[in-house]
This record gives C-alpha cells, structure tokens and sequence, in this order.
C-alpha cells in the first residue's frame, strides 16, 4: 500500500503539487485563527453559585443559605465536587463538573435546583445567582478609571464608580467573547433616606410605614386606551422615582387634618454610597475605580482583548474630560512574550536541523528539501489544533522538536541519494531522464518507507501514555502530546507523498561520484564508530556491568532531585499577594498596602505601576478578605531596568524594600501564576 501511494505521487505531480499549495493557503489562514496563550487553561469545569448577603455573619451564611443550595445540588448528575466559602455577606458555592460535561447544561441544572431552593432560603436574605461563564484564568483585561493629573478635586469616587458602571461596563458587556465587567474600588452611588427617630415618633409612623411609601411610589402602572375620533389615546401612570425631589415629596400618610405627610417631614434624604468590600489604589496615591473583564469560557483570549481594546478606544471618546481608562495588566503582554520565546527557539532550531541536514546529507539541495518538511508539517498540526480545540501555548509549541518531525524525510532523501550515487547503477557519470528518475526514486523510497515508518510509530507510541492523564495533569500535557502526534501525523503523510515527489523535481539528475567533504567527514566518523562497536562487542560483560552501573548511578541521582509541576513562567510582571493582620479594616489595608506600593513606585526605576485590588470586587467570584490585597507591579521592558539583571534579583530587593513596613507580609508570584495557585 505505500509502495502504490509513493508511486501514485510521483507518477501525479501536479496532484501533490496542488495539495502542497492548498495545505500552505489553508494552513496559512489557520494559523491566524488558532488561539494563543501562554498556559494551557488547567480549571475546573465549574459553575459558581454567588449570593451577596450584607446583613448576615459567616455562621448565618452557612446555615441560611450556604448548606441549603449545596444539598439541593449535591445530586446533579455529572458532578465531581462541591466546594463552598462562607463569610461575612457572602457565599460562594463551587460545583465541579466532570471535563466532558457541557457548561451550559450545568448551568441549566444548577439554575433549576437554584429555583427549588429560594423558598428555603429566608426572605431579604439575599438572591442566588449564578457566577460568570468564565475560568480561573479567565480575567483577561484589567483597567482602572481615574482622574488626569490637574482634574484629581473635580471626580470623586462616587462618580468614578458611576462612569465605570454606567458608561464604561455597559458598553464593554457587548463586546463579543465577555463573560462580565466587575467592577472594583470606587463608592457605589446610593439614594439614603437619613430618618429622623424623634419625629417619626411624633407622627406615629412607623419604619415599615417609609419603606412601604417609597416601595409602592416607585412603580409604573398601565391602564386601557381610550378612542378619540380616527385615533387611539393609551393610558398609563408614571411613578418611578428619578430624582432626590421625588423621593422626598413621597407621601407616607394623611394626617388627622388631610394634610399629607412627607417623606422629608420625618426623614433627610441625599445622596450616600453602599457598604464596601473592596477598593483600588493607583501607584499608592490616590484611590480608584476599575474593572476586571473575564473572558467567555472556550473563547480565543488574543481575540477578545484587541476587541476589548478597540472597545475601549470608543469609549474614552465619551467620557467627560479629564478622566481616562488606563489599562494596568494585559494578558496580551504574557501571551506576546511566551509567544515570541516559542518563535525564537523554533526558528533556531528550525536552522540547527537545515544546518545538520545540509552538513551531513552533502547536498543543499536535498539539506532544503527535507527541511521544507518543518513548516509544512507545522501547518498541517495547526490545522488540526484548530480542529480539536487544542491552543498554541508554551506547552504545545514549544513541545515540538524538529528532529523527529523530518526524521521519516531524512531516511527517503538519504536513500535516495545514495542509491543514485552508486558507483555500480552508473558508472562515474549519469545524467538520468525524468521518467529514470522517478523510477529510481520510487524504488528507492519504498524499500526505506517501512523503516521510516516504524521509527514514527514507535515515536509516537512514546506519546501514548500522557493521553491517559486526567484532571489538571492531562489538561497541562495532554495538548502538549496532541501537538506533537498533530505534526509526527503530518510528517508521515508528506513523507509518502510531498518528499518522493520533490525529490524527483528538484534533485539533481547529473549524478558525480566524486566525494565532497560531507562524505569524508561521514567516512572518518564511521570508521571511528566501526572501532568502538568492534571493542565493545569483544567486551559483552564490561559493558553491561557498565550499563548497569550508570543505570543505578542516575536512579540515585534522579532520587535527590527536587520535583516540580511546572517551572515558574516569567509573565513579565508581579502580583504581589499583600496581608496585614487578620480582621484589618479596609482603611487599614489600604494605608499599608499603598506604603509598599509607594515603596516599589518611587524606589524602583523598573515599576511603571502599581494597583492594588484590596478586598473583593462586584462580582466577587474571588472572595478575598478586606485584610488582604494583590499588589500589581507592572515592569517596563527589561531593556530599561537598572537596579537588577533579571526577574529573581528584582523580587528579592522589592521584597527587602517592603519589608519595612510594619504589619504586612508579602509573597512575590506572577499573575496567572497566582490564578493557578488559588484555583
């Protein structure tokens, strides 16, 4: 069956010919499609569960709401875990789903249990509501909304948060590929009714007596239609509150006269802002609002943040003058730099293997002709990464190795060449017809063909058992074991058909005998191998006592060793995980954390700057305590630093600059890092 394939493709050029330049065109389009990033995604195929509950403590939590919507999903089918945080306000109740359950029928069945559960659940308590389609890694874009210097007395943080949430967020929600926008750090705007005690006592109203007035004023109602000659009057009551006026006009009741009784007789009605969990603070000088935008689970990361950027870019059009979004983390920068490390060691190994092959094969033409294989074969892996969803990370291009990729064109190309050159098919000089040639060339690729495609299979087979890994370790190396059988898969296919068929065009038919200085070098090193082999076939005991030896030698060896899941990735960035001691206030936090983050700021010509998230956000699918904060260090190009050489030298003097504030401990890690860590 090779035999007829190898020969069908030499025999039909203009067929493989065709098929090439297909594969370049599709294969081209696909890589501007494939999805990049740094890591592959190693969350869990989760749903979480957020109820905002202000009133109740962590006990509360747990009892009323918590242990309720654990049990009522705790029979789901498909699930694997159910894991849950109750605090002060808040529960967050995670329910993980085996990998090959769909998200959205998970979400469906949690939303039905969910429905089957509020009325367990005490009423004004608080509302269970699903958390965002998103993963762990999912936080794509972070920014923050703050005056420009010179406007800093003109924009409070209650209008800032309102330009984030109104203005901003709004508009980012449609941008295609966001899960949700939460807000972070700002006063959240509320209209408070202040009541005064003494004089809703004197009137005899009492408390239930305010909610209900502004409850039942703040409605609109609709009636019938009325005909008035050839057209059609409809009738409808306008209530809803929109403005402080509103409000105070609201009756509560007629008195004993008819007079009507207002809000604003027994209460002072202006303008607050709601209990805060959170906040954010801008190179540890101001204090800011901003947001967190989550990427849609399965969606390509790269995509979504051009959309979101050139979203962003409209935006800032229509904010009022002086206040700017300022973008501090940008998964781009991480993707771009693993990226470009996976470009630059491909592209120097794709050199190496062209170097050896043209060294070692004597024939530049042949050194070309099998090193055409590795972008070819690249795209073909690319095309099916696309197709089985498998990203382009460090983990799965960076897995590639090029020596195996044209090993199966090395084997055909060198029997060829050899067979052609044969001092006993022609003599000292030969110059072949097209028709001798492809001949040759068929007969000389098919006697090789089936070792070339034993040492694939045998390749590959090596691969076989990382398919077997599940949870986080076959999400890490599986894509990695894909991308390789992807490009071995490729390899095979264009070494029966891509490599016979050049060989026959581009070779040259005007054979020498003549040795060129690759022979002599290739003779020279087989008569040196032919010596050892002889030596150590005549010494059978020695060398496997040897053998043995270094066996047990590199088991003790490979013993001491320490192990590690996956080496630390240099985002080119820090997240430093920031703690003052345990129940702190959120002013608290906030003083110290924004003393390190000046620290960093001021002392260090490498920090751009500094944002610190301090306490949990809107859609708080990260519950952090008010005691604790991320201190985002964004660092300038490596090009400009001056008080280190690399990123572990960095992070040990910022971590010695810091520690001179008392009363905080700080952990120096790397974004996404932290993601995986706490997920």
């Amino acid at each position: 069956m090779l035999h007829k394939i190898i020969e069908f493709s030499v025999k039909n050029k203009l067929y493989i010919i065709l098929m090439t330049i297909a594969l370049i065109g599709y294969g081209s389009y696909q890589v501007t499609q494939l999805s990049l990033d740094a890591v592959p995604d190693i969350t869990d195929n989760q749903v979480q569960v957020l109820t905002v509950a202000p009133a109740l403590g962590a006990t509360d939590i747990e009892r009323l709401v918590t242990f309720p919507i654990e049990q009522a999903n705790s029979n789901i089918a498909g699930t694997k875990q159910i894991r849950s945080f109750s605090r002060f306000g808040l529960s967050l109740i995670t329910i993980v789903f085996e990998d090959d359950v769909d998200i959205y029928w998970a979400r469906q069945q949690v939303g039905e249990r969910l429905g089957q559960v509020k009325d367990q659940i005490p009423a004004g308590v608080g509302t269970p509501e699903l958390g965002p389609i998103s993963t762990g890694l999912g936080e794509i874009y972070q920014y923050v909304v703050r005056p420009e210097k010179g406007y800093e007395d003109q924009f409070d943080l209650t209008e800032l948060r309102t330009i984030q949430d109104w203005l901003v967020r709004q508009q980012l929600l449609n941008v295609k590929g966001v899960a949700e926008v939460s807000s972070f750090g700002g006063n959240l705007k509320q209209l408070e009714v202040a009541v005064n005690a003494d004089r809703l006592n004197s009137y005899g109203v009492e408390i239930s007596d305010l909610f209900d007035a502004i409850a039942n004023n703040n409605d609109n109602t609709g009636g019938a239609y009325i005909e008035k000659g050839p057209t059609t009057l409809y009738i409808r009551s306008e209530g809803l509150i929109g403005s402080i006026e509103d409000i105070k006009n609201t009756v509560i009741k007629s008195n004993v006269n008819g007079l009507p009784l207002l809000i604003k007789d027994v209460a002072e009605v202006k303008i607050g802002k709601a209990i805060r969990y959170g906040a954010m603070t801008y190179n540890g000088s101001q204090e800011v609002a901003g947001a967190v935008v989550m990427m849609l689970k399965g969606e390509n990361s790269s995509k979504v943040v051009v959309k979101v950027k050139e979203r962003i870019a409209e935006i800032q059009k229509t904010l009022p003058k002086g206040v700017v979004i300022e973008p501090f983390l940008d998964r781009t920068k991480m993707v771009n730099n693993s990226i470009a490390t996976v470009e630059q060691n491909l592209l120097e190994g794709a050199l190496i293997v062209l170097f050896v092959l043209v060294f070692f094969l004597g024939n530049i033409r042949a050194g070309f002709l099998v090193a055409s294989m590795i972008p070819l074969s690249m795209l073909f892996a690319i095309c099916m990464m696309n197709a089985f969803g498998v990203s382009g990370n460090l983990m799965s291009l960076g897995a590639l190795d090029f020596g195996l990729i044209v090993d199966g064109a090395v084997i055909i190309v060198e029997t060829i060449l050899h067979h052609l050159t044969s001092k006993k098919l022609f003599g000292r000089t030969t110059v072949l017809s097209q028709a001798k040639m492809d001949e040759e060339v068929v007969s000389s690729s098919s006697k090789m063909m089936n070792s070339a495609v034993f040492g694939q299979i045998i390749i590959l087979l090596v691969y076989l058992p990382i398919f077997s890994l599940q949870g986080i370790e076959g999400k890490m190396f599986i894509p990695m074991a894909q991308t390789v059988a992807f490009a071995l898969l490729g390899a095979f296919i264009l070494s029966l058909t891509y490599v016979p068929m050049m060989s026959s065009l581009v070779l040259d038919k005007n054979f020498k005998t003549k040795k060129n200085f690759s022979d002599r070098i290739m003779e020279k090193v087989e008569r040196f191998y032919g010596k050892i082999l002889r030596k150590v076939i005549r010494k059978t005991k020695l060398t496997i006592s040897v053998i043995i030896g270094l066996f047990v030698f590199s088991m003790f060896v490979a013993s001491s060793l320490g192990g590690e899941f996956i080496p630390s990735l240099e985002e080119g960035d820090f997240a430093v995980e920031t703690r003052v001691l345990s129940g702190s206030s959120l002013s608290t936090t906030m003083e110290y954390s924004s003393k390190a983050a000046k620290i960093l700021k001021d002392q260090f010509p490498e920090v751009e700057k500094v944002v610190t998230k301090i306490g949990s956000g809107e859609v708080p699918t990260d519950p952090m305590p008010m005691d604790a904060a991320d201190m985002l260090v964004i660092l300038k190009n490596k090009k400009e630093w001056t008080s280190a050489s690399n990123i572990t030298e960095l992070s040990e003097k910022m971590s010695a600059a810091v520690a001179v504030v008392p009363g905080i401990t700080t952990s120096f890690q790397y974004p996404v890092q932290m993601r995986l860590t706490n997920r």
